[in-house]
């Protein structure tokens, strides 16, 4: 048995896998809070997340029927990108500056030109920096809390903090690391150099956790975590990885040929490859992997958060929302929803605004709106699909999870708008189960080196709706004409007609 945990932004989820059956034996939840400013502030307190991580296992384990002592091992899925300082003795100096945090957005401006541009960038490191990546929250940190990078010792990202609290040990893993924007994706190493432009001191390079591989373990789970969790002290946890690169192994997506769409509070997309194919588009990431390869990913900050916002202002359930989609016809009657709530990453613009278009005396209903605000999230993720085909990714079917995955409704849309076939997974929350595999996959290298990966995913990762949700051709083409005034509106207000396929 093995415990799968996944930390996002809105909660921590757990699962208990049976890595002999395949089975998800138990589930559990608990939130998070954010906080949040008008500057762009978007950070947590870390200890929600320990105090997460300690109730939803729980509750997994009281689901599964489970004594936590037959656990055998641990793996961590986490949100990427954050920044969390720590003292010498352990203890966080601030809360952590998350993924969607837009305040640096500055700061990654003067480093991306100290790069060269996005070129230089996608040259130096694989990747074009954006303001949400680690690397401008350092030089954030340095130029507003000098004092607390006096006092930094460890330097970790959101899934290592959670592997240091169960372990003790400051380490990561490259897939991970390739979100800091201070680490070289092709080489497997981190930028110290750039590191040393931003501290001349050297402070930020001796606070860099020790790099792992993917199949090792992070350590050992210590007495003090074990008795919080219930298990049994001395069980291995996994290297772990971020929430992106454990979703892909929790869809089997470990192999050229799959693409998978997230639709959780971001959105993304990315596909499998054995060898660091940098896309001409700045905006498609080449992320290592957390299973040997690499990711080329796209990521979107407006999701399931922006739809909630509009759940929220007009007051429905998630239900009676879903309803309302359902009953307004496609395109919205003409509303047009560039939904960037929280800025955004891509299309790149991370000090954008949400902006509604299109609107008229009789066409500005509550069922308009809330179906306007999920075509506009989703056409955002077919401005990303397209630049992955245009970077030389084919696809005619995506893997879809999270659990904005749920929805019947927006499963045909995503089918519709993306044209292609969508198969959902059995089990909705691939980050948890990619973090149990990892662990599956790290406690059999332990006593067969050459266990394998693909063997665990292929006896647990079940694919639903066989032969799959399949996109309506008519539908289809309806959606291409709102996507279209959709890109024009991005045009209008942001000129960037030009940016993408």
């Amino acid at each position: 048995m093995f415990l799968g945990i996944d930390c996002g932004t809105q909660g921590t989820k757990a699962v208990v896998l049976d890595a002999d059956t395949g089975q998800v034996l138990g589930e559990g939840a608990a939130p998070h809070s954010l906080l949040s400013g008008s500057n762009g502030r978007r950070e947590q307190d870390v200890r929600q997340w320990t105090d997460a991580l300690v109730a939803a296992t729980h509750t997994a384990l009281a689901r599964a029927g489970l004594d936590g002592e037959r656990i055998r091992g641990v793996g961590v899925s986490g949100q990427q990108h954050g920044l969390v300082l720590l003292d010498e003795r352990g203890q966080p100096l601030r809360p952590a500056k998350l993924w969607c945090d837009t305040e640096s957005t500055p700061q990654n401006e003067r480093l991306l030109d100290w790069l060269g541009g996005a070129e230089g960038s996608l040259a130096r490191l694989g990747v074009a920096i954006a303001p949400g990546y680690t690397v401008s929250k350092l030089l954030w940190t340095l130029e507003h809390h000098p004092d607390l990078i006096e006092r930094t010792a460890h330097i970790l990202l959101p899934h290592d903090y959670l592997n240091f609290w169960l372990t003790g040990r400051c380490v990561t893993e490259f897939g991970d690391a390739s979100g800091t924007g201070y680490f070289d994706v092709r080489a497997r190493r981190w930028d110290r150099e750039l590191l040393r432009h931003i501290d001349p001191a050297g402070r930020l390079e001796r606070a860099l956790p020790r790099l792992i591989e993917p199949d090792g373990p992070a350590g050992e789970l210590r007495p003090e975590a074990a008795a919080a969790l219930g298990l049994a002290p001395g069980v291995l946890v996994s290297s772990g990885g971020g929430d992106n690169m454990m979703a892909a192994i929790g869809t089997g997506n470990i192999s050229p040929g799959s693409v998978t769409v997230g639709l959780g509070t971001s959105g993304t997309l990315y596909a499998y490859s054995d060898t660091p194919a940098i896309s001409p588009h700045p905006a498609v990431a080449t992320f290592c992997s957390s299973s040997g390869g690499w990711l080329s990913l796209i990521c979107t900050m407006n999701l399931t958060n922006a739809n909630a916002a509009v759940r929220e202002l007009l007051g429905v359930e998630l239900d009676h929302f879903e309803a309302l989609v359902a009953q307004a016809p496609i395109g919205a009657d003409g509303l047009t929803l560039l939904p960037y709530f929280n800025g955004e990453r891509v299309p790149p613009l991370p000090n954008a605004t949400g902006t509604l278009t299109g609107m008229r005396i009789d066409n500005l209903s509550r069922a308009n709106l809330c179906r306007a605000v999920m075509e506009g999230v989703t056409y955002g993720l077919r401005y990303g699909f397209d630049l992955l085909r245009d970077s030389g990714i084919e696809c005619r079917r995506v893997r879809l999870v999270g659990g904005g995955a749920r929805s019947a409704v927006w499963t045909q849309m995503v089918a519709d708008v993306l044209a292609v076939e969508v198969v959902r997974g059995q089990q909705t929350e691939a980050g948890a189960l990619g973090a149990a595999l990892q662990a599956a996959w790290c406690h059999a290298r332990t006593l067969d080196p050459q266990a394998s990966l693909a063997e665990l995913c292929q006896r647990c990762v079940g694919l639903g709706d066989e032969p799959g949700v399949q996109p309506d051709s008519q539908a289809a083409l309806r959606y291409e004409q709102a996507y279209r005034r959709y890109r024009v509106a991005l045009d209008q207000m942001h000129g960037l007609a030009q940016d993408a396929p």
